[in-house]
Order: C-alpha cells, then structure tokens, then sequence
C-alpha cells in the first residue's frame, strides 16, 4: 500500500501535479529549441552552429547542476527549489523572446539550463522517492507517461502560435505558462517540508550518501552505462530522418518511421507499469539496453524496406521510454532512497553532457566515414558497450531474488 509522507496527504495528487508541469517544462523549454532554432539564425543573422551552441551549453549546465539540486531535495524536499525552478524558467524564456545577440542568447539558455536542472525528471524523481513509502517506482513510471507526451502536446501548439503571433510572442506566451501553471502547482501540491527518511524495502540495500557511492565501482559503471545510452539515443533523435532517407525511403515515409518513435515509448512505459513490478529494475533495464544495440543493427542490416525499419522504430523507441524510469528507479535499488536526489543527479550529470555532445559526435563521424553506414556500425557498438556496463554494475542485483512489491 503506498504510503503518504504527511497526514491525511494523498502522494498521488504530486504524481498528478508534477505530471503536468512535466508536459509543461518539457514542451516549453526543451522541446520549444527545434521550433525556434531557424528563427533565431534570422533574427541574430547567426550560423546554425553559433545557435544550436546556446542550447548545448543548457544541456550542460543542468548537467553540471545536477547533484546540487538532487542534494537540496534530499535535504528540504522539492517543493521551494521546483517552485523557484519554474519561475527562472518562466522569466528566461520571456527574456529569450527579446534576445537581440548572441550574447544574450547565450546568458538565457544558460539561465533555461538551471530552470531545467531544478523542473525536470531529475528533482521531479527524487521528490517522487520522497512522498512514497512503498511503490515510488510505479509512481516514476505514472510519471514518465505524462513526460512522454510533452513533445505531443506542445509542439503542435507552439508552432500555432509562432505561425499566429510570431516566435517572439509565442516564446512569451509558454514563458508566462511556466509562471501561471507550474509555479502554482509546486507550491501547492508538493509538499511543504521534506518527509521522514523512508527505511529501504530491499534485503540488503544500504541508504549510501554521495561520498560512498563516488567511492564504489558501481557507480561508475552505471554512469558509463546511462552515458554511452543516451549518447547514442541523442545522436539518433537528429540524424535518424537523414539516415532513413539514405535508405532510400522518401520524405512522407521517413517522417511516418520517426513519427512511430513516440507511441512506442509511451507503450515500453505502459507495459512497464503493467508487468515490471514482476521483475526488478536491474533486469528492466538489462531488457531495455538490449533492445537499443539489437534495433540498430536491425536499421545496419535493412534493405529500405518499410516494414522492416518500423520493426526498427518499434524496438527503438520501446527501449528508449523504459529507459527513463530505468535511470530513476536503479540508483534507489542500488543505494537506497535517504540521498537519492544527490546520487541520482550525478548520474544525470554525464547523461545531460552526452545528450549535448551526441548529435555533434555523430556529424563529425559521418563526414569522417562518409556515410551513415559507419555511423550506425559505431552507434551499435556503442549501444552494446552499455549493455555490458550495465551488466557487470548489476549482475549481483539481476541474480537476487526480487519482491514484486518493493
């Protein structure tokens, strides 16, 4: 039975308030770049290079920011430092819709990197860990739905409204609805104080603060694991319209494979929730991180054919959305939940890192092979390099016995 951490407290009613402002900090910061990218270039006179590096230096100092502000939740909850998150959020991006140079550009995506440092799944997670005494992993992946449609739901609309307003104004507009819609809910539905340390559930897990897990071997493997996976999926979200066009599918079919990616990571999330209680993160994950490696060399192999490459996108996409909840539940079954959001953010840190260097690796390769053959080929290896780390950081994990209800 899950477990309030306050009184009379129902700790799904933060699933739900956190579930929107999710969608929200999702769509309206992260997802909003790919909207206003080519309008930036006009309007600063800029080079596509010079504005998609304001968006990588965001990526890296959330990264950076991490461990901070899991360690901050850890100590006084999520509540103050969400809240806060969501208001800089709100007023950087009114502040980008008046950027006039590079400069500026610069300052606010740096500004929008500490807004999504304290907004998005990282802290979200730990407070989740936090006001559940039992079952925080199913509430991570009730989660993780939500998420899972930010791009759904925002993109349509932010390209309405720059279409009707102009990008200038429709950056204001999903600045004041950080403001109007996230800052309330932090405030109001997280809890006010940080609950009472919850016992760990599982035989055997000790609650290791951040100092103990930076001395373990584990942890280590599990960052290179998390990092060489996200590289690879970071690389892929970019080049994968070019990559099936080099297969020689057309432009409506390639958008119809990419345009699959999605359904199917709301379905591996799905199915998470539905039958992953049966089974412990550790082998959820081994399962995810394997289907990453066996999808790529599935697109290496295939002849351009449709129906071959929507096998691709369907495992694909699969292993990439249960891999969210993978990343936020194994740092609480390997070192328990008393300083998850501190352990949690510096797993996160190399992630964020990789998710910004991925996409640029993965174009420096290609004009250095020639071809996305070669570039796949090393993305598949890559992907099954993070397999094995994954593997050896938890094989005593996977072999212990699991109670479905931990």
């Amino acid at each position: 039975m899950d477990g309030a951490v306050q009184p009379g407290k129902d700790p799904w009613s933060s699933v739900l308030a956190l579930g929107i402002t999710q969608i929200t900090a999702w769509g309206s910061i992260y997802y909003l770049f790919a909207l206003v990218m080519q309008p930036l270039q006009a309007s600063l006179g800029a080079t596509n290079n010079a504005v998609v590096g304001a968006f990588s230096l965001a990526l890296l100092v959330s990264g950076m920011l991490a461990p901070l502000v899991g360690g901050v939740i850890d100590r006084h909850g999520g509540r103050a430092i969400m809240a806060a998150g969501s208001v800089l959020g709100g007023v950087a991006l009114c502040a980008l819709a008046h950027v006039t140079s590079l400069v500026e550009l610069y300052v606010v995506w740096a500004l929008l990197g500490i807004s999504m440092a304290a907004t998005l799944y990282e802290p979200a997670f730990a407070v989740l860990t936090q006001a559940f005494k039992a079952n925080f992993r199913k509430a991570i992946t009730a989660l993780s739905l939500f998420g899972g449609f930010a791009s759904t739901v925002f993109w349509p609309i932010t390209a309405l409204l720059i279409e009707r307003y102009g990008w200038r104004n429709a950056v204001t507009i999903l600045g004041l609805s950080n403001l109007l819609i996230c800052v309330p809910l932090h405030l109001f539905a997280l809890p006010r104080r940080r609950p009472a340390p919850a016992r760990p559930h599982h035989a055997g897990v000790a609650s290791n603060n951040l100092r103990a897990a930076l001395n373990d071997r584990t942890f280590y493997l599990l960052c290179a694991a998390f990092t060489a996976n996200a590289l690879v999926f970071s690389a892929m979200s970019v080049h994968m319209i070019a990559m099936l066009n080099a297969k020689g599918l057309t432009s409506v079919q390639a958008a119809f494979i990419g345009a699959m990616v999605g359904p199917m990571q709301v379905a591996g999330r799905v199915v998470e929730m539905l039958f992953g209680r049966l089974v412990s993160p550790s082998k959820v994950g081994f399962i995810a991180m394997g289907l990453l490696p066996v999808s790529l060399a599935l697109f290496l192999v295939a002849d351009g054919t449709v129906a071959t490459l929507a096998l691709f996108a369907l495992l694909y996409g699969t292993g990439n959305g249960v891999m969210t909840i993978v990343r936020g539940t194994i740092p609480a079954e390997l070192y328990g939940r008393l300083h998850y959001g501190a352990i949690n953010g510096a797993m996160a840190s190399p992630v964020l890192v990789s998710k910004a260097v991925g996409p640029l690796a993965a174009s420096l390769l290609l004009a250095a092979v020639g071809g996305y053959g070669g570039v796949i080929a090393t993305l598949a290896v890559t992907a099954a390099s993070s397999v094995l780390f994954f593997f050896l950081a938890t094989r005593t994990r996977m072999n212990a016995r699991y109670s479905p209800g931990s």
